[in-house]
């Protein structure tokens, strides 16, 4: 009995011990990190040798390591901590996002491809990869190709929000603006406080002032994409048979929605997507062309929150319009933010937005 209570004592005190280690290393690692962000590499390459030794098994210490070299761009001494790092059973799809951006930083872009794509075979639903994939083709001026990889990112990974924010970028940019609007919006629910932010919510105001033109209170015309063609071949199945979404659905409701409107602005922008909302559900364009974008903004003109909404998207287009409608409406802004904080856009695989879903 005695050589069992002694058996049983040593191993509930190394599981304690082990715990006890664990934890103490997880410790130092945070304490780490937090020099690091002061800039204190050496600081914290201390505390992470520590942290290492007390737990040699996880990854995210060494990585962590390899970090502050990053920092110091001694991309040479990273890439040879996470090559070793790599291939361990537990690595991580950021671990090769990292290698892969040392030695793009070290001028060796076709290594960093081949690192991203290895990542990509074990990691097939990193959006941080799918990003990585597509700057280096962005770097390359290989535009289609780097927003194939950003929308492939999109459609595994739609928590992610970088993909989002460049493919935006890039569909404002083309004769194809409709998706850049989209994905542009849905950036800014799932990123709703940054300078990228503030970036699309301007490229937003813009792109609707530039493809929106009102010639008199009867008469308009949009113009959101140039690239509205019919496969003649669909038409041999008229049961399966769907316009284009940018067609038959945004150019064509946002055309309805601006009639009565006298100019582009915020307020008749507020107006606008609000007009163009209700048309799309009383005319049952979501059950052919279901959007989760819209599906949100439905519930927030239901919240009767829509109108403050607005001009959070497009506030960047206008500042001295928007401060002037914030000091008119600070308790309508005030009750949209308190609801806006509670109440974010639900972003998941299941309801995700993607342009292949049309």
């Amino acid at each position: 009995m005695k050589n069992l209570i002694t058996v049983l004592f040593i191993f509930f005190s190394s599981i304690y011990f082990s715990q006890s280690e664990k934890t103490e290393a997880k410790k130092l690692c945070r304490e780490a990190i937090s020099q690091m962000e002061a800039g204190d590499t050496e600081a914290a390459r201390k505390n992470l040798k520590k942290a290492i030794k007390l737990d040699p098994n996880d990854l995210t210490f060494p990585y962590e390591m390899a970090f502050t070299y990053v920092i110091d761009k001694n991309y040479k001494k990273a890439i040879s901590i996470l090559k070793k790092l790599k291939d361990e059973e537990d690595s991580f799809d950021q671990l090769y996002q990292m290698l892969g951006n040392c030695y793009d930083y070290n001028k060796m872009p076709k290594k960093a491809i081949e690192t991203y794509d290895e990542g990509l075979e074990k990691f097939p639903n990193s959006g941080a990869l799918h990003l990585e994939r597509g700057n280096m083709e962005m770097t390359r001026k290989e535009y289609n190709n780097a927003l194939d990889f950003y929308e492939k990112g999109i459609k595994v990974d739609p928590e992610f929000s970088s993909n989002y924010y460049w493919a935006t970028k890039l569909y404002l940019s083309s004769s194809n603006k409709v998706y850049g609007m989209i994905y542009g919006e849905l950036f800014m629910n799932i990123e709703r406080n940054s300078k990228r932010t503030e970036e699309i919510s301007k490229m937003l105001f813009d792109t609707y002032k530039n493809e929106i033109t009102i010639k008199n209170k009867n008469e308009a015309s949009v113009s959101f994409s140039k690239e509205n063609t019919i496969v003649i071949d669909d038409l041999t199945d008229t049961s399966n048979f769907k316009l284009p979404f940018s067609m038959a659905v945004y150019e064509f409701d946002i055309a309805i929605a601006v009639a009565g409107n006298k100019k582009i602005n915020l307020n008749s922008l507020a107006n606008i997507r609000d007009n163009f909302i209700k048309y799309y559900f009383d005319n049952k364009q979501n059950e052919q062309y279901p959007n989760s974008l819209f599906d949100y903004n439905k519930i927030i003109i239901d919240e009767g929150h829509f109108e403050a909404y607005s001009y959070w998207i497009l506030m960047k287009g206008d500042e001295k319009e928007f401060d002037k409608w914030h000091k008119k409406n600070e308790r309508k802004w005030s009750e949209f933010i308190n609801w806006f904080s509670e109440n974010g856009m639900h972003i998941d695989p299941k309801n995700a937005f993607h342009s292949s879903q049309y």
